[in-house]
C-alpha cells in the first residue's frame, strides 16, 4: 500500500469497499458461503465433507469458480496491458449486473456464480508490485497491523499499518453496507453494486493514463 500514490489508494480502498458489500450479500443469499473469501469456503468445504460429502459440492464449487474468476481477470488484465484496470473492473461490473440479472430471473445458483467470478477477477485490478495483500480478502493486511502495533511498542517508527487498518476499515464498511442493504431492500441491494462498479470501472481511466 506505501508504493500506491494517492488515486490508487483510493481506489483500492473502494475496491474493498464493495468486495465487502457484495460477500455480505453472497454470505446471507448464500446461508453462510462466502463469494470472496475463499478460505472460510475452504473450512465449510471440509467440514461438510465430514459431516456430508455431498455438503461439500457447494463450496468446493465455489472455490473453483473464484478460481476461474481469478484466471479471466489476469487474461484480460494481461491483453489490455496499462487499461488493465478499467477492463477488470468492467469484467466485473458485467459479473455484477449478470448476478443481479439472475437473482431477478429467480436463479440464486446462477447469481452466486457470477458473483464469485466477479470477486475473482476483482483480485487483478492492481499489477503485482501495486497490490502487497489481497482486496477481497483482509488476512494479509491483518497481520500487516498486527506487525505494526508492535512496532509501535517496540519503539520503531511505521506508520504504513495504518494504511492497512484503512483497508480492513473499508471491506468492514462495505460489509455492513451490505448487509443492511440486503436486509432491507433484498436482490436491489446488487443493483448498487453493480453501480458502484461501473463508477469505480469509469474513475479509474484516468488512473490507467498517468
Amino acid at each position: 500500500m506505501q508504493s500506491l500514490d494517492r488515486p490508487r489508494r483510493l481506489l483500492a480502498f473502494a475496491i474493498a469497499a464493495l468486495a465487502g458489500y457484495v460477500d455480505a450479500i453472497g454470505y446471507l443469499a448464500a446461508e453462510g458461503y462466502f463469494v470472496s473469501f475463499m478460505s472460510g469456503n475452504t473450512t465449510r468445504l471440509a467440514t461438510d465433507f465430514v459431516r456430508s460429502p455431498q455438503l461439500a459440492f457447494t463450496p468446493l464449487l465455489l472455490v473453483g469458480g473464484f478460481v476461474g474468476g481469478v484466471a479471466l481477470g489476469r487474461v484480460l488484465a494481461a491483453k489490455t496491458g496499462r487499461h488493465r484496470k478499467p477492463s477488470v473492473l468492467g469484467a466485473v461490473t458485467l459479473f455484477l449486473a449478470g448476478a443481479y440479472g439472475a437473482r431477478l430471473a429467480g436463479s440464486p445458483t446462477a447469481a452466486l456464480a457470477c458473483m464469485v467470478l466477479a470477486m475473482g477477477a476483482l483480485n487483478n485490478t492492481f499489477q503485482r508490485d501495486e497490490n502487497p495483500v489481497g482486496l477481497t480478502y483482509m488476512t494479509g493486511a491483518l497481520v500487516r497491523i498486527g506487525q505494526g502495533i508492535a512496532d509501535h511498542v517496540t519503539g520503531r517508527r511505521s506508520t504504513g499499518w495504518l494504511l492497512f487498518l484503512g483497508l480492513w476499515i473499508a471491506l468492514a464498511g462495505g460489509a455492513i453496507c451490505g448487509a443492511f442493504a440486503f436486509v432491507e431492500l433484498g436482490v436491489v441491494s446488487l443493483g448498487f453494486a453493480v453501480l458502484g462498479s461501473a463508477a469505480l470501472c469509469l474513475g479509474s481511466f484516468g488512473i490507467s493514463k498517468r
